[in-house]
C-alpha cells in the first residue's frame, strides 16, 4: 500500500482527528493515546518516527521532539469501523512525560465497588438494526464457518456479492410491479442485507453512506448529481 491509500482507509467523516493507541513492541504495554491527523500520519509514514497532532498545541508534534523520547513504527493496525488506530512501536526512553514509562500509570482499585452483572442485562444497546448487522457481517467475514450463508458468499468473493445485490434488486422490482406489500417488504429487506454484506466486504461503514444521505438533504438531485467528479476512463 502506498500513504495514499492507507490515508483512504480511514474513516475522517467523523473527525478530522483520529484517535490512536500507541502500545510498545518489547512488552506489548499500553503507552498512550493521541490524536492523528492526515498530515501526522503522513509524516509518521514518510519518517518511520511517530507523529501525532497536538490538541493543545494545535500543531503536528513529533513524539519525543523535545525530550528525545523518540517512538520508532514497528506497526500499524486499523480497527473495524477505521476510525481508530494502534501504533505498534519500538519507544526510546519513557513515554510519559511525567517520568513514567506508560501514561497509564494511575490503577483504579475496582475492590470496594458493588459490581453486580445482572445489570448488564437491563442496559439496552443503543444500536439500530443497520449497526447491528452491519458488525454481525464484520463478524462472519472472519469465521470461515462453512455452515454460515454470509461466510460463504465472503469466501466467494466480490463477484458474487455483486451478482446477489443484483439479483436481489431485480426480485424486488418484481414485487413492486405484483403490489403485494408483503413481497415488497421481504425482498426491500433482502436487498438491504445484501448491500450492506458488500459494505461490509469492502470495510466501509454504513455511517458514510447515511452522512453522504445527511449532506444531500436541501439540494436538487440534479444539482448534486452535477456537482460530483467526473472519472475520466
Amino acid at each position: 500500500m502506498n500513504i495514499d491509500s492507507i490515508l483512504n482507509s480511514l474513516n475522517w467523516d467523523k473527525s478530522s482527528l483520529i484517535p490512536t493507541i500507541v502500545q510498545s513492541s518489547n512488552d506489548l504495554k499500553v503507552l498512550m493515546l493521541a490524536y492523528t491527523s492526515k498530515d501526522s500520519l503522513t509524516y509518521t509514514l514518510k519518517s518511520g518516527i511517530a507523529h501525532y497532532f497536538s490538541r493543545s498545541k494545535n500543531r503536528i508534534w513529533k513524539k519525543g521532539e523535545e525530550s528525545g523520547n523518540i517512538q520508532n513504527l514497528k506497526e500499524i493496525y486499523i480497527d473495524c469501523d477505521s476510525d481508530c488506530i494502534l501504533f505498534v512501536v519500538e519507544q526510546k526512553g519513557v513515554a510519559c512525560h511525567m517520568g513514567e514509562y506508560s501514561c497509564f500509570f494511575k490503577k483504579i482499585n475496582l475492590e470496594n465497588l458493588n459490581i453486580d452483572s445482572s445489570l448488564a442485562n437491563n442496559v439496552e444497546i443503543p444500536y439500530n438494526i443497520i449497526d447491528r448487522l452491519y458488525h454481525t457481517l464484520q463478524e462472519r467475514k472472519l469465521s470461515k464457518s462453512s455452515n454460515s450463508y454470509t461466510s460463504l458468499l465472503y469466501q466467494k468473493g466480490q463477484n458474487s456479492i455483486c451478482k446477489k445485490i443484483i439479483e436481489e434488486a431485480g426480485e424486488l422490482t418484481f414485487a413492486m410491479k405484483d403490489n403485494v406489500e408483503n413481497d415488497i417488504i421481504y425482498e426491500c429487506a433482502d436487498v438491504i442485507y445484501h448491500i450492506l454484506v458488500g459494505l461490509s466486504y469492502k470495510n466501509i461503514s454504513p455511517d458514510k453512506v447515511m452522512n453522504e444521505l445527511k449532506r444531500r438533504f436541501g439540494t436538487s438531485g440534479i444539482d448534486e448529481k452535477n456537482s460530483r467528479t467526473k472519472v475520466v476512463k
